[in-house]
């Protein structure tokens, strides 16, 4: 069972436990934060309005026991609410604007240049965030020349092999991949005899998809009834240990791949490359 603020990545990767001075001695060629966004919004009526933010906390936590001590990765606090206006009016649901998720991230984004930090990784676990968080990292790039980073975990395909292709095409709220975490991460919170099954009627179409493809303007109640898109019934806890375990393990190497990069090394090598040939 997964408990909030405990373990290494907040005793010892968490940025805020630090003070002033040690902040500013902090070595930042090689540093990364970690900002996670997430959301509180419907799912269902079988999991907890706060399952994106709660798996992204998650994630991280795990993720970053796995790293080397040496490695200068930190987290900040999470920013729970995400743009969850396509679920407005469903009880449960706190939305952001895209106007205000986009203002904090990069008020936050501009703190962090100030404080001397070159890298900044938006860790997103609600895909209705994805677009803008995206936007917003190419701007904070132009505004403020730090490397800007855009995560979401369930884009990883870590559960590729646990789900069937109807699933992990449409199975994107509260389906199969969500409801197997929470039951793993938090038991307690899932309403197990609510879980359903509800995929949306797509498959006469040759091209539109919700999410990849050729996409279409949609909020949660033009696609599906329950508040949900996917198969809540085949989820199960052990499914969920395993997305956690796989997801944990690649964004710890990930993580460290992302502190050693540096954008300018790509024309240097280009010019290299180019120079040789």
């Amino acid at each position: 069972m997964f408990t909030r603020y405990e373990g290494v990545a907040w005793e010892e990767r968490f940025l805020p436990r630090l003070t002033r001075k040690q902040v500013k001695e902090l070595p930042k060629e090689h540093a990364l934060v970690i900002l996670p966004i997430g959301a509180v919004e419907q799912h269902g009526d079988h999991l907890p309005v706060m399952t994106d933010a709660l798996i992204g906390e998650a994630t991280l936590t795990d993720a970053l026991e796995k790293i080397d001590p040496a490695e200068q990765i930190w987290l900040i606090p999470p920013i729970a609410y995400g743009k969850s206006n396509e679920h407005l009016g469903i009880p449960g649901t706190i939305s952001l604007s895209a106007s205000t998720l986009a203002g904090i991230v990069s008020d936050i984004a501009y703190s962090l240049k100030a404080s001397g930090f070159r890298r900044l990784l938006l860790f997103n676990t609600h895909g209705g965030n994805t677009d803008l968080l995206n936007v917003a990292a190419r701007e904070i790039r132009i505004a403020t020349g730090m490397m800007v980073f855009s995560l979401s975990p369930a884009s990883l395909g870590v559960a590729a092999d646990l789900l069937p292709p109807e699933e992990l095409e449409f199975g994107i709220h509260g389906g199969d991949y969500e409801t197997s975490i929470v039951m793993y991460l938090k038991p307690g919170w899932v309403q197990e005899h609510c879980r359903v099954r509800e995929m949306p009627a797509m498959n006469r179409y040759r091209f539109l998809t919700l999410e990849k493809a050729i996409r279409f303007a949609w909020k949660m109640e033009d696609v599906s009834r329950s508040g949900i898109l996917g198969d809540a019934t085949r989820a199960t806890a052990e499914k969920g240990r395993i997305i956690q375990e796989r997801a944990s393990d690649l964004m710890a190497k990930a993580f460290v791949e992302i502190s050693r990069f540096e954008i300018k090394q790509l024309l240097e090598e280009t010019s290299a490359g180019a120079a040789m040939g």
